[in-house]
């Protein structure tokens, strides 16, 4: 097994997950978040060395000019060189990215300091003088080391934790698809041995179409693939199933051709058709319809598969473990998002299937 990503942050800058720790600071919203915390810091600033009543606005004005030319340059670069410190470790990364904060910080107090002798302010406001400008130059690099320090340990552990977040979420996901894959195997091998005897030709197509079913089910490590593949799946295990019940089984398709290439988990569909046939449709003498349909509704695909039922409701009973395996997946891929109803009357059991369009790459 191979280590999870959290496990290899000492060996580069981007934790083995070939993303690195710093954030794309060239968006949108990372300069929103920026000017804004730092407008706070200066705002702070302020009122710690003015009164209310007699507040200093120019040192807001200014305070606020010269710190929003740091952060905006300094992240800048940073943008600039993220492709270049991804490669190198971290403690390297991390260093170079300090230097740069504090390298910016330096220059520009330096050259503010030479073209605006007013941006040397002392901590009460004031204007300051002669030796006081080298000490206001470096009060400003100190701060710039210490809040980039902890901005980059901020990103940092921010990363971390989305990589544990993304791990965990891998392994629940494949324990749950390890628990479907028995179930649908020893129902799909009953099959199998029902037709040994009596139309071995059919049998060995059967096992065709079974290793046909787990090699595309195992070849998408993440367990995303699209509709057509699950699709796909369905027919191969009810042509299987039709081997062994004949013209009991019955299967009606209502698919919208432009959802085919839409993500959909793997064995997600699947499990609820084999549900529809072995407990509907194979516990019915008359047999019945298994009706699937693909179609969107308002930014979301909707998957149904309805079947005819016993007359006494076994049906819902064995139905819980697969629900109950689906909707943990979807919990954990969608949160709130995504839904799976049931809807039961005492001839039919449908599974109404719903998640966001797009959301899964």
């Amino acid at each position: 097994m191979q280590p999870s990503p959290a496990h290899n942050s000492k060996g580069n800058a981007n934790s083995g997950s070939g993303e690195f720790f710093v954030p794309d600071l060239c968006g949108a919203r990372p300069v929103f978040v920026m000017v804004l915390l730092a407008e706070l810091l200066v705002l702070v600033h302020a009122l710690a060395t003015s009164s209310l009543l007699r507040f200093d606005w120019d040192l807001l004005a200014m305070g606020s000019l010269f710190v929003q030319w740091v952060v905006l340059l300094s992240a800048a670069l940073l943008c600039l060189s993220r492709n270049y410190f991804s490669r190198m470790s971290l403690t390297l990364a991390a260093t170079g990215c300090l230097f740069i904060i504090v390298l910016v910080t330096a220059l520009s107090s330096y050259l503010a300091q030479r073209l605006y002798p007013q941006f040397s302010l002392t901590a009460s406001g004031s204007l300051s003088a002669g030796g006081d400008g080298a000490w206001w130059i470096l009060r400003n690099v100190a701060l710039a080391a210490i809040l980039g320090g902890i901005t980059l340990r901020y990103f940092y552990l921010q990363q971390q934790l989305q990589l544990r977040e993304q791990s965990e979420l891998q392994a629940r996901l494949d324990s749950l698809r390890s628990r479907i894959r028995p179930h649908f195997l020893f129902n799909t091998m009953n099959s199998i041995a029902s037709l040994i005897a009596t139309q071995p030709e059919a049998a060995e197509r059967a096992v065709e179409d079974l290793s046909e079913l787990f090699r595309a089910s195992l070849q998408e490590s993440n367990g995303v693939g699209t509709v057509a593949d699950e699709l796909r799946l369905c027919e191969l295990y009810l042509g299987i199933e039709q081997l062994r019940l004949g013209q009991r089984l019955t299967v009606q398709w209502q698919v919208d051709d432009g959802l085919r290439a839409q993500a959909m988990p793997s064995l997600m569909l699947q499990p609820l058709v084999e549900n529809a046939v072995y407990h509907g449709i194979a516990q019915l003498p008359e047999g019945g319809i298994v009706r699937v349909a693909v179609h969107s509704a308002e930014g979301f695909l909707v998957a149904e598969v309805e079947n005819p039922i016993p007359e006494h409701g076994a049906h819902a009973r064995g139905h819980h473990m697969a629900l109950a395996n689906i909707e943990q997946r979807l919990e954990a891929l969608f949160g709130g998002a995504a839904s799976l109803a049931v809807q039961h009357s005492k001839e039919s059991y449908r599974i109404v299937l719903r998640y966001p369009l797009g959301e899964l790459v």
